[in-house]
Parts: structure tokens; sequence; C-alpha cells
């Protein structure tokens, strides 16, 4: 046979084996992988769209299996939240034009309601996932739930999901109720075995760190002519989430102190808890409903850090709040609550502190904090000699934790701040204390002029 008609035939089985491959890939893997999209409405190029038909095809896939998610990406909420009056007036969504789904970014973010969903491993979700084309990744871990100390058992439950398709991921957050208000997610920690290259995990939101909300009020919206559940209020979802950081109780560690130092089962240690816990909850509730930020601070504090408790032989509840915070209504909400003001020391631009009497001879203490340059304090008062007392801090920022059933805050810097109180002892319980000179970081601070003694020190 001649040499050139072989080759020719040789070329041409090869043309119409790389036409049959095109074919293939332009009218099945496009489909299923999402690589080569038709454009939506509006949209600008091929990637835009990718990443409004990746969001459908998961809206696809979660509703075919009867779970309820919401959006909770920052980025399209923070679009959202721009038009949220004409998205919530209209009822095919703002005007043509594909805005929010086709905005750069390699994620788009999804949240999932616990009980919403009985995982049962996610067999079917997973299958349907992956004949529809996704590559998928499920996170695990122990948390976000209070475990309590008698119950480690390191049991891992799902916590992230990530939906892998073409250019785009969903990245799914499973949010968990918890004894106290609201929920909460737990990290996104990856095992060894995992692709780390799966997607560009350090661009994802949420997973950082552990994090607390409020439980959303969800509406029902059209975007981009895709039906999705949104918080109600998307801009006070944002405003939560830049100040979501939850920290976990030390239960192993707090186990290990009761295990050198037996717990306190008296009479007296049990009913002081119960009224400490009780004057925290009033307090909390006090504080909420005025709208002002406060922590645990000072015994309060290191009962909640060293032993997931309050310390019985503290005899009061220790609350920080800064003093650009303080607000006039603070005492006559209190007493109205039940709580007589006990005493008052300082001003509200110095060393001010405000103690209330609660049930029996348990007292509720608010210190007011200042901010200068390179740390913060709170101030001291002696009754009867006018001595002003600074205790310094290190530079903190406000995490939310779980304590006595209460969502609470305290220091993020929580072992910084304790060690400034309390020294690189203060694993070790101590009984005697003198607020004059036992803290670490305790300061003279001069005296008050006799002449404002009646504003400055007020017992009442």
């Amino acid at each position: 046979i001649n040499r050139n008609v072989v080759l020719a035939l040789l070329s041409l089985t090869s043309l119409v084996f790389r036409g049959g491959q095109l074919c293939y890939y332009k009218f099945y893997l496009s489909q299923k992988n999402g690589a080569a999209f038709s454009k939506v409405r509006g949209s600008g190029g091929g990637q835009d769209s990718t990443r409004w038909h990746v969001v459908r095809k998961f809206l696809g896939l979660i509703s075919s299996h009867n779970i309820p998610v919401f959006l909770i990406d920052p980025l399209i909420l923070g679009l959202v939240d721009k038009d949220i009056e004409q998205i919530r007036s209209s009822p095919d969504g703002p005007s043509p034009g594909c805005k929010y789904f086709c905005a750069p970014r390699d994620f788009t973010t999804f949240a999932l309601l616990d009980k919403t969903w009985k995982h049962d491993g996610g067999v079917g979700l997973f299958r349907t996932a992956e004949k529809m084309g996704f590559q998928w990744l499920k996170v695990i871990g122990g948390g976000p739930r209070l475990d309590g100390m008698d119950d480690l058992s390191g049991m891992e439950i799902p916590l992230h999901y990530i939906f892998k398709l073409a250019s785009h991921a969903i990245h799914l957050v499973v949010f968990y109720e918890r004894s106290g208000k609201g929920g909460g997610h737990g990290p996104l920690r990856l095992k060894q075995h995992v692709d780390r290259k799966f997607v560009p995990f350090r661009k994802l939101h949420f997973g950082r760190y552990p994090g607390a909300y409020e439980k959303p009020e969800l509406l029902l919206v059209s975007i981009d002519d895709l039906k999705v559940q949104i918080p109600k209020n998307p801009s006070s979802f944002l405003e939560e989430m830049s100040h979501s950081r939850f920290l976990e109780c030390r239960y192993r560690e707090a186990r290990a102190f009761f295990q050198l130092y037996p717990d306190d089962a008296s009479l007296d240690a049990v009913e002081f808890r119960k009224k400490a816990k009780s004057l925290l909850r009033l307090a909390a509730l006090t504080l909420n409903n005025l709208g002002v930020k406060f922590w645990l601070s000072s015994g309060t504090c290191l009962g909640w850090y060293r032993q997931c408790n309050v310390i019985p032989h503290s005899k009061d509840v220790d609350l920080g709040i800064l003093g650009g915070d303080y607000k006039a209504d603070i005492i006559p909400a209190f007493q109205k609550a039940g709580l007589p003001l006990k005493h008052k020391f300082g001003k509200v631009e110095d060393s001010l502190e405000l103690s209330f009497q609660g049930e029996g001879d348990v007292k509720l203490d608010i210190f007011f904090f200042y901010e200068e340059d390179d740390h913060m304090w709170n101030g001291g008062t002696q009754a009867k000699s006018g001595k002003k007392f600074k205790y310094l801090f290190p530079k903190f920022t406000l995490c939310w934790t779980e304590f006595v059933e209460l969502k609470v805050h305290v220091p993020c810097e929580t072992l910084q701040y304790v060690e400034a109180n309390y020294g690189p002892e203060w694993k070790v319980p101590v009984k005697t204390w003198d607020w004059k000179s036992s803290p670490f970081n305790v300061q003279d601070n001069g005296v008050w002029p006799i002449d404002e003694w009646d504003n400055v020190i007020q017992i009442y």
C-alpha cells in the first residue's frame, strides 16, 4: 500500500477521534462538571456564569434531599444588604442581570442547622452529588457541643462540607445548638490525609475559629433567578460575624485541676455557686437589655478558665465593661432588677467601679476598663483613705464562651489576662486575697482629692 495513503488514513482517523473527544467534552462533561456553562442573563464571561451555575446545581442537590440551607456568604450578603428593600419587595428579585452569584470569589458559603437534617452518613447526598459532577469533602471534629467534664469521649461530628464543581466550590457550614442561647459552628481543621490543594482553604470565611451566633430569622428571596433563604437582617448578621469567635471551656484542664485540688462540695459552697449563677444570669439579662457589652473578669474569669465553674470561696461575681460603654441607665436598671447599689467608686472617665448586692452575702462587682497606648487598666479605691489603685492588663479582644449555660464574653487572650491579674501561679488556689496587694498587676495610683470624695466614694 502506498505510504502516503496510509499516512492520510491515519491522519483522518486521528482527526475523527479528536473531534469525537471535543464533542464528548462539550456536550457531556461540560454539563456534568460545569467547565463550559452557558451564560446566565446579563452575566459577564464564562467564569461569572460558572459560579451561578454551580450555586444553582448545589441548590438543586440539597433540595432533592430536602435539606434546608441558608446563605451566609459575607461577600454576597454585603451586596444583598445594599438592595435589601428592593429584594424584599420584589418576588422576582432585583432588576435582570447576574449581580450577586456572579461576583468574583472562590467559594459561596451556606449554612445548615444540624437539627434540620439527619446526616445518616450523607451517603445518598454524596452519591447524588458525584452523579452531578461534584467532588466533595467532609470535615469532622470534636465540637462545638458543650461536652462537660464527664463527657470527654472525643466523639467527632460533621462540622463543614465542601462541594467542588469546575472552578468554584460551595462551603456548607454546620450550625449546632448549644445549651445556652443561640448556636455556633466548629473550626475547620484538616486531618493529615486531606489534600490541602483541594480548594484554597485559607480563603474560607468560616472555620478558622469556632463561631457563636444567635439563631437567625430567615427570609426566602429571589436573587439572580435563584430562590434562596438569607438572614432577614443581613447587616446584623455581618456585624455578628465580625465578633463571632468562640472559646470552649477547657474541660480537660479543669478535670486535671480537680484531681489535684478536689472540689468543695460543702453545703456553703453549693449554696454560694447557686446564688452566684443566678446573679450572673440576672446581670447578663440586665446588661444585654441595655445593649452594654461585658465580659467575665477577675475571679469569675479565673474560675471559667481554670475550672469551668464559679470559684466557691470568691464570694462575688466580677464583670468588666469598657469605660466608653458606660450608660447612666445601668444603676437604675440593676436596682429595678432587685439589686441595690452597694457602692460606687470613681467617675466615668477614671477608675469607675460599681458594686450591687445580690442574694445573701453574694455581690456583683462591675469594673470599668480604660485603654492606653500599650495596655488596658481598671481602677480600685480604698474608701477610708481615698487611695487609688490601678490594675494593668495587656490589650485584649473579646470572644464568646458558654458559662453556667449562658452565652457570655471572655477575653480571647485569656491566659495573658489571667496571668496579668494572678501571676504565673494562677493554677494554685488562693483563699486569702487582699485586693490592694495580692493582685500581680496592682499599682498605686495616687489619692482622690478630699474635695471630690463625696462624688467618687459613695457607700450605701
